[in-house]
């Protein structure tokens, strides 16, 4: 749940979301459930960086593809919250050239849970295995994440595995820095989504949790989860938004599909 994912496409400010920005901030001081731990400012303004993770990557895209072996597998890639397929194009094309064949989600902008969410997942998933009815790898930054997790408990063989990009999948839903934007743009309260959801609860097929120190928008323990609510955890020296951008980030994903083959 990206509170930088509102940096979008060319890094600019969609003037809708000025609001929920103002909102969010506004809301920090505000009354409520008591404040939950947060990570640090400065990791949040970290996230700041992006525009020059995505040149580094842009940069080393050749060199990134080849370090990574793919096998094949569908993959799906889900985006964070108010992120596009758009924002994921530099990993899905990284692992489509890497050997694998990965796919957007098709859904456009993701604004939140809604009541369908995972029935449009489930379509999207069936469109993949028309090809070879194999089991499809979901790969979530973030809301992505938790979506992912969620529908891999709703259709669990249809699904091959689940890596999740800094996704709040453990702990309090409050602690990071984008709770607030979420209800705003959802309409739904953060530890109450349209749909059946036990966040902390494994699903059953292979997962592997990507987390980092230098998140800055959620806190790195809800994000790493702990042991029995995912099989495998791996840091990576990025921030939030670089989960998806940074050659760091990518490679980490890389790293999570080799550990899922065994």
């Amino acid at each position: 749940m990206s509170s930088f994912a509102i940096v979008l496409e060319d890094y600019r400010l969609v003037p809708p979301y000025a609001d929920a920005i103002a909102s969010f901030w506004k809301g920090r001081f505000a009354g409520g459930p008591p404040a939950a731990e947060r990570p640090p400012l400065q990791h949040l303004l970290g996230n700041a960086s992006m525009p020059f993770d995505l040149a580094r990557t842009k940069a080393q895209a050749a060199s990134l593809a080849a370090t990574i072996k793919g096998d094949g597998r569908q993959l799906l890639l889900l985006p964070g919250l108010l992120a596009s397929e758009h924002r994921m194009e530099p990993l899905r094309a990284i692992l489509e050239a890497a050997g694998f064949e990965a796919h957007g989600w098709g859904m456009g902008r993701n604004f939140g849970p809604r009541v369908d969410s995972l029935h449009q997942i489930d379509r999207r998933v069936d469109q993949i295995r028309r090809s070879n009815g194999e089991p499809v790898t979901l790969i979530g930054w973030s809301l992505g994440g938790l979506f992912a997790r969620e529908y891999a408990k709703f259709a669990r063989g249809k699904v091959g595995g689940v890596v999740t990009m800094g996704t709040p999948f453990s702990g309090d839903p409050r602690a990071n820095h984008a709770w607030r934007i979420y209800q705003l743009v959802s309409g739904f309260p953060v530890d109450r989504p349209p749909f059946t959801c036990r966040r902390e609860e494994k699903p059953e097929v292979p997962t592997v949790a990507l987390w980092s120190r230098r998140d800055g928008v959620i806190l790195p323990e809800c994000a790493r989860g702990r042991a029995g609510e995912r099989d495998h955890a791996i840091e990576v020296d990025c921030t939030h938004m670089g989960f998806a951008v940074a050659p760091e980030g990518i490679l980490a994903v890389g790293r999570a599909l080799e550990t899922m083959r065994g």
